[in-house]
């Protein structure tokens, strides 16, 4: 923009007042000997092509100039013109005809040059193309300024940044070294229409005079219109911005436009302060037409190793009614947020997350923080806000990762929310071979405390009756038909390592051998407080455990290879034997991290196949599967793993339940487990399908079943994913599942997109979500409006609660980004 062609215009392609002095008769010189070292064949013709008019960005032809030669960086100048004439007299250097001069990475190139020594001024016309040696082009058809720059005009101007940016005007007057007034400017971010370089683009804003103040960076509109395609759209008689140099620049920026039944209409008007190149700060008042104003402010720092922020946020309320009976019933709410990260060196790092709220329900009723996306609350609510200080390495073979966790509870039940006191992650790969084999290790320490029992009722029965908190005279006492213990009341603290060797031979034949070794040691220190219904599950009182697992297995692959003239197929039969002791303390310790399992092809394979640490398979066991893969000659494969896993001997982990009933109805509390399998077909780029099932060993019916296929093509794309899920009674599923997810997009134009996805449950029949979106996206201008429907469940009898979410976004590259955002919430009955 404006500074662009300032800068431009102060470039050392011609010498400031005192370099021309001492160069005048040298420069004269060398002028006349580059005239007959550098006369070209050829001449461009006296006509000159009209640059654009700033009344729009339309772009009309160049004429073609000879190839360059490098720039040059060695203080000299290079000038080669069809002409170059010296006038003594009049003390005039002219320089004629396709003239191009190069200075220290610059370059101008015009139809004539000529430097008047008397009046000391430099006078350019004709196709002007000036390049500067960070890449902005400026154009013109007349040139005239004094040789200090702080003065002259420029006609019929057009400037193209390096960031895309572009500017013109019918005329650039500069004065004083430091204000350039530009009459008619248009300007945009927007580059040219391929097809058609007249047509107007996309948006521009024209004024009747663009003043650029160097010294401010900024840049002031005054009778300033913006236009969609040529066609005005919105009149401002006055505005101001800073100028496309500017990254940091202290003013107003886009407001912001919302609403909730709660705080009603609202507006955020956001000022940005530029303190220092280092740290700044936003205040960002939200005016509400219920509650009041809504302050807010964050400031920032950027240090020579990290950064941190630090956010604010409080309101009176004026209406404390609009929040009776919920937390939000008083009348000062607001709270704290920051977050940090520095580099220790370039393979250590340490942070920190903070949140202190002066209610739980503060962000989510203003929708702030982790609320501040509105698609949040409907995809991926989020439950906790997370106060966290964490240390990381990581190496070429190895990873450290420790951190302190306190989840601040969005639903209000903090007391049932655990406090990490920390969690410590380590795990190596030796980088030498141990015994030929590869040797790695980790280690996993874990202490936690939570004040409240965490029940989940899985039958009617028991959320109506309060079964969960019934005690029982026997402590060990288990009711899984009724309910499950989600979090117990205690202090926990765990140590876990585990160190493993594997070495893989393959013998003359063919055969993979892979034996394998692991010893693994748990210390396990709990104290279970005794609150109604916990003993129940688990042993009150102080418990420690020392738990080992020692392990020793085998794994056996057999690949058979058959090459034909349409492709190559490979059949391999896997079988792996595991031998280990049984699970110690099997359901009598608390399990916090290995609360899911999902048996299927991903971990058919896996020694140890609980989720975490707080279990551990025990007894001996054998997985026995094969697998066969297809690779067509012509493109596409298919791949397909078919196994089942047997307990050989000792207990099975996955019948014994524990707190949350982990292991049970998944496929492998029997003796012999579940059937499964699944099939991969990737024909080509386009399309992908997958299925993934779990059958019963006995009868064979299907306990879970998932297809999913993917077609992915140039204008658009389709998925779909359906699910079919048994009864898991003991998890609390008491009926089966069934349901399609569906997603969508299409590109109807070239930078238009059209999305959409739904969830059907087939069991209720009815969609319980859909998301319906289309945008407009390129490289200067964004347009996106989104809508969400969808229902958000409880325990209990309470009802889903029906939630829309409407969001429309404009972005203006360089000028502005504003987001609008309405939602609400109704129960049904």
């Amino acid at each position: 923009m404006a500074v662009v062609a300032a800068r431009q215009l102060r470039s050392p392609v011609f010498r400031r007042r005192s370099l021309v002095r001492r160069q005048r008769t040298r420069l004269a010189g060398f002028l006349l000997t580059l005239t007959v070292g550098f006369i070209l064949t050829g001449t461009i013709s006296a006509g000159l092509t009209t640059p654009a008019a700033a009344q729009s960005f339309t772009y009309n032809p160049r004429p073609p100039r000879p190839t360059p030669p490098p720039p040059r960086n060695d203080g000299q100048m290079l000038v080669q013109a069809t002409e170059v004439d010296y006038d003594y007299n009049n003390q005039r250097v002219s320089a004629v005809g396709n003239v191009q001069m190069f200075y220290n990475g610059t370059s101008v190139e015009a139809d004539k040059v000529i430097y008047d020594q008397k009046t000391k001024r430099l006078h350019a016309e004709g196709n002007i193309r000036f390049t500067d040696a960070q890449g902005k082009i400026t154009y013109a058809n007349i040139m005239d300024l004094s040789d200090d720059y702080r003065d002259g005009f420029v006609d019929s101007l057009r400037v193209d940044t390096e960031d895309q940016t572009r500017m013109a005007a019918t005329r650039a007057d500069r004065s004083s070294g430091n204000y350039t007034v530009f009459e008619n400017g248009v300007y945009t971010a927007c580059a040219p229409c391929k097809d058609d370089p007249k047509k107007p683009p996309l948006w521009q804003v024209k004024g009747a005079r663009i003043i650029h103040n160097q010294t401010e960076k900024m840049l002031y509109f005054e009778n300033a219109q913006l236009e969609f395609f040529g066609v005005p759209m919105a009149y401002m008689p006055y505005f101001s911005t800073p100028d496309p140099t500017v990254k940091r620049k202290s003013g107003f920026l886009m407001p912001g436009v919302s609403q909730a039944s709660t705080y009603g209409y609202a507006v955020e008007v956001p000022y940005y302060f530029a303190l220092a190149p280092d740290y700044d700060a936003t205040f960002n008042p939200r005016f509400t037409s219920r509650q009041g104003v809504l302050f807010q402010g964050e400031f920032r720092q950027r240090l020579l190793d990290g950064s941190y922020s630090i956010r604010a946020y409080g309101i009176d309320q004026l209406d404390q009614g609009a929040f009776a009976g919920q937390p939000g019933d008083r009348q000062f709410r607001g709270g704290i947020d920051t977050k940090g990260q520095f580099a220790i060196n370039d393979k250590w790092v340490w942070g920190w997350d903070g949140v202190l709220l002066s209610d739980y329900f503060f962000f989510s009723d203003y929708r702030l923080a982790q609320y501040r996306d509105p698609f949040a609350s409907f995809l991926s609510l989020p439950t906790e806000a997370i106060s966290q200080l964490y240390l990381t390495g990581v190496g070429s073979r190895s990873f450290f990762d420790a951190r302190t966790i306190h989840y601040l509870s969005f639903s209000g039940n903090q007391s049932q929310v655990p406090v990490i006191h920390p969690v410590i992650d380590y795990n190596n790969v030796i980088n030498s071979p141990i015994f030929g084999g590869e040797f790695s290790y980790k280690v996993n320490f874990t202490s936690l405390t939570r004040d409240e029992a965490v029940f989940d009722p899985i039958t009617t029965l028991a959320n109506t009756n309060g079964l969960c908190l019934t005690a029982s005279a026997d402590p060990l006492a288990r009711l899984p038909s009724q309910c499950l213990l989600r979090g117990f009341p205690g202090t926990y603290t765990r140590l876990t390592a585990e160190a493993q060797w594997r070495r893989s031979y393959t013998d003359p034949i063919g055969q993979i051998w892979t034996p394998f070794a692991i010893l693994r040691a748990d210390a396990i220190d709990a104290s279970v407080s005794n609150q109604p219904g916990v003993s129940n599950f688990l042993p009150v009182g102080d418990t420690q455990a020392l738990r080992l697992m020692p392990t020793v297995g085998l794994e056996y692959r057999y690949p058979f290879i058959n090459v034909q003239p349409w492709g190559t197929t490979t059949l391999e039969p896997i079988a792996q034997v595991i031998i280990r002791p049984n699970e110690t303390y099997a359901g009598k310790l608390p399990n916090e991290d290995a609360q899911s399992l999902v048996f299927d092809t991903s971990n058919l394979f896996s020694v140890d196949k609980f989720s975490g640490y707080d279990r551990v398979e025990g007894g001996g066991r054998a997985n026995v599967g094969v697998q066969a893969t297809t690779q067509f000659d012509r493109g596409g494969a298919v791949k397909v793993l078919f196994g089942q896993s047997y307990q050989l001997f000792g207990m099975n982990s996955f019948a014994v339940a524990d707190v949350t009933n982990t292991g049970l109805d998944s496929g492998l509390q029997n003796p012999r487990s579940d059937y499964v399998g699944s099939v991969s077909y990737s024909p080509n780029r386009t399309y992908t399908f997958s299925v993934r099932s779990r059958m019963d060993e006995a009868t064979w019916n299907i306990n879970r079943f998932e297809a999913e296929g993917r077609a992915n093509f140039d204008r658009w794309s389709v998925s779909l994913l359906y699910g079919n899920y048994a009864a898991q009674p003991e998890l609390g599923y008491l009926t089966r599942r069934e349901g399609i997810l569906t997603s969508a997009s299409v590109k109807v134009a070239s930078n238009w997109v059209v999305s959409g996805s739904a969830r059907w449950d087939l069991e209720a029949n009815k969609i319980n979500q859909y998301v319906i979106g289309a945008g407009y996206v390129d490289d200067c201008f964004v347009l996106a409006a989104n809508y969400i429907t969808s229902y958000t469940y409880s325990a209990g009898t309470t009802p889903p609660v029906l939630s829309h979410a409407f969001m429309l976004q404009i972005g203006l590259r360089t000028i502005a980004n504003s987001t609008t955002s309405s939602s609400s919430a109704s129960g049904l009955q």
